[in-house]
C-alpha cells in the first residue's frame, strides 16, 4: 500500500495549462463541427483562435516562475514537464505563431473550400504538441510531443484533396520525417539501455560515468542518432530535401507554420537534448552542429539565390530556401553552446534570433497569401508594382525582406545576427563566423532582388499583370484589387507592428541573449 501511495502525486495544472487548453480546444471544435451548419462552419475558426489567445493567457501568471509536475517521488527535482523561462518564451513563439496562422487560415478555408473541422482540429492539435514540447524534460516525453506536434502537419499539408501537388508534398513529408523519427527512437533506446534512464538530467549524470566501454560505445551511438531525428526537425542540411516541395504543396498558412513553428519545436528539442541531457559529449555534437550550420545556411541561400522569378511558385520557393539558410543561422549558437563554459548565454542568442524570425517570415508568407488570392502562381515577377496597387502592403512586405536580410530599416534583423555572429566568435569558431557572414552576404541579393520588383514602375507592371490577373482572376473569382479580408490584415498587421516595435527596441529580444534561460 505504501509503494502504491508514493507514487500519487498532485499534478500542476496552472504550469500544464498552456498545451493543455489548446488541445481541450482542439475537441471543442472536432465535436462542434458535427453539430454546426454548413452556414455556421466559420465559427469554428473564430474559436481555434480564441482558444489560442486563451492558451497564450496562461502563460501570464507563469512568468518569473519555475514550476515543475511529474516528478520522480524519490527525486522531486527530476521531473519530466517544467515550466521555466525557456519554456515560456517557446511556448509564446509557438503560440504566437499558430495565432498568425489560424488569421492567415480563416479566409484561406473559404478559398479553397477545405474542410473546417478537421484543418482547426489538427492546426490546434499540433500547437498543443508543440507547446509541450519545450517544457519537456524526459525523453519519452520529447518524442511524444514531437509526434503530437508532427502528425497533424503531415494531413494539414495534404488536406487540399485532389490536389496532385499537395498530396506529393504530404507523402514525402510523411515519409522522410517517419524515417527520422525511427532513427531518433532507435538512439533513445540505446540511451535508455546505456544509462537506464529517459530523464534528460539523469541522463546527463550517467553518460558522465559509464561503467562500461560497451556501454560508452552503445551512448554514443544513442546520442549521434538522437541528433539526426531532431537535425531532420530543423531542415539542417542535408536532411532538408523535403522542405521546398513540402512549402509549395501546402496551404500557405501551414507553409508558414511549418517555416516558424515547425523549427521552433525542433530547435528546442534540439537544444534540451545537447545542453541538458549530453553536455558530457560536448566535444561531439558541438563540431558536428557547427558543420551542419555551415553546410545547411550555404545550401539554403546558394539554392534561394538560384531561383527563376517567373517559375510558378516561386515566391514560396525562396521562402522556404530561405527557411533553410536561417536555420543555418540558427544552429550557430547551438553549436557554439559546446565550446563554451556559458552554454545559456549562446542559447539565448538563439532564441532571440527565433522569435525575430518567427515574426517577419509569417508576415511575409501573410503577404504571399494575400497576393495568392488574385496570383495562384506566386510567382515573384506577380509582385512587380505592388506598391502602386497596395503601398502599405509592399511596405510591410518590403519591411519583412529586409528584417531577415539585417538590413535597416529591420534593425532587430541585423542585431539578431550581430549577436550570433559574436557567439560564434566568443566561442573559438572564427571559421564559422566567416561563413556566416558569407551568407549573409549572398542572401542579401535575393533579398533585394525581391524587394525591388515590388516598388518598379507601374506601367510596366500593370502590362505584365493585366495579362496574368485576367486568366487568374477567372479562376479564383475574384477582383485583382479586391478588399484585403480582416482575418489578413490583421495578420499583415500584428506583424508589421512586431517587427517594427522589436526594431525600435531590439533589447526586448536581445535580452535573452544574455539572460539564463535554461
Amino acid at each position: 500500500m505504501s509503494t502504491v501511495t508514493s507514487l500519487v502525486q498532485s499534478v500542476d495544472w496552472l504550469a500544464l495549462a498552456p498545451p493543455t487548453v489548446a488541445a481541450a480546444v482542439a475537441l471543442v471544435v472536432l465535436v462542434a463541427d458535427l453539430f454546426l451548419p454548413v452556414a455556421r462552419k466559420p465559427l469554428l475558426g473564430w474559436t481555434a483562435t480564441a482558444g489560442l489567445v486563451l492558451a497564450a493567457l496562461f502563460l501570464l501568471p507563469l512568468l518569473g516562475e519555475d514550476r515543475r509536475t511529474f516528478c520522480l517521488p524519490a527525486h522531486p527535482d527530476v521531473c519530466s514537464y517544467v515550466a521555466d523561462p525557456f519554456t515560456l518564451v517557446i511556448q509564446f513563439l509557438v503560440l504566437g505563431g499558430a495565432l498568425l496562422t489560424a488569421l492567415l487560415s480563416i479566409d484561406t478555408l473559404k478559398d479553397h473550400d477545405l474542410p473546417s473541422g478537421e484543418y482547426w482540429f489538427l492546426l490546434l492539435s499540433s500547437a498543443s504538441g508543440a507547446a509541450l514540447l519545450p517544457a519537456s524534460r524526459d525523453l519519452a516525453t520529447l518524442v511524444i510531443a514531437l509526434e503530437v506536434a508532427s502528425l497533424p502537419a503531415f494531413a494539414l499539408v495534404g488536406l487540399r484533396r485532389g490536389d496532385r501537388l499537395s498530396s506529393e508534398a504530404a507523402l514525402k513529408f510523411f515519409l522522410s520525417s517517419v524515417a527520422a523519427t525511427a532513427v531518433m527512437l532507435l538512439g533513445v533506446s540505446f540511451l535508455y539501455a546505456a544509462t537506464g534512464s529517459l530523464h534528460l538530467s539523469q541522463v546527463a549524470h550517467a553518460l558522465t560515468a559509464l561503467p562500461d566501454p560497451r556501454l560508452a560505445t552503445l551512448a554514443s551511438a544513442g546520442v549521434a542518432l538522437t541528433l539526426v531525428g531532431f537535425a531532420f526537425k530543423t531542415a539542417a542540411a542535408p536532411f532538408h530535401f523535403w522542405v521546398p516541395d513540402t512549402y509549395v504543396g501546402a496551404p500557405l498558412p501551414i507553409a508558414g507554420y511549418l517555416s516558424v513553428v515547425g523549427k521552433a519545436v525542433g530547435f528546442s528539442g534540439l537544444i534540451l537534448v545537447t545542453v541538458q541531457g549530453f553536455p558530457s559529449y560536448a566535444n561531439v555534437w558541438g563540431p558536428a552542429l557547427a558543420v551542419l550550420a555551415a553546410l545547411t545556411m550555404t545550401v539554403g541561400n546558394v539554392a534561394a539565390v538560384r531561383q527563376d522569378p517567373r517559375r510558378a511558385h516561386s515566391a514560396v520557393r525562396l521562402l522556404a530556401w530561405s527557411s533553410v539558410g536561417q536555420a543555418g543561422y540558427l544552429l550557430v549558437p547551438i553549436a557554439a553552446a559546446g565550446y563554451t563554459d556559458d552554454p545559456a548565454h549562446a542559447i539565448g542568442s538563439t532564441v532571440a534570433y527565433a522569435l525575430m524570425y518567427a515574426a517577419v517570415n509569417l508576415g511575409a508568407f501573410a503577404v504571399a497569401a494575400l497576393v495568392a488570392r488574385t496570383r495562384p502562381a506566386n510567382r515573384i515577377t506577380d509582385y512587380r508594382g505592388l506598391y502602386h496597387q497596395r503601398p502599405v502592403v509592399a511596405l510591410a512586405l518590403g519591411f519583412f525582406l529586409l528584417c531577415l536580410a539585417g538590413l535597416p530599416p529591420g534593425i532587430i534583423g541585423l542585431f539578431a545576427k550581430v549577436t550570433v555572429f559574436s557567439v560564434a566568435v566568443d566561442a573559438g569558431l572564427a571559421w564559422l563566423a566567416v561563413i556566416m557572414a558569407v551568407n549573409v552576404v549572398i542572401a542579401l541579393y535575393y533579398y533585394l532582388q525581391w524587394t525591388t520588383v515590388l516598388f518598379r514602375g507601374a506601367e510596366e507592371g500593370a502590362e505584365e499583370a493585366e495579362g496574368a490577373k485576367a486568366p487568374e482572376a477567372a479562376q479564383t473569382g475574384q477582383p485583382s484589387r479586391a478588399r484585403i479580408p480582416a482575418p489578413l490584415a490583421t495578420a499583415i498587421g500584428l506583424a508589421s507592428v512586431l517587427g517594427i516595435a522589436l526594431s525600435g527596441a531590439p533589447q526586448l529580444v536581445l535580452r535573452f541573449a544574455s539572460g539564463a534561460l535554461l
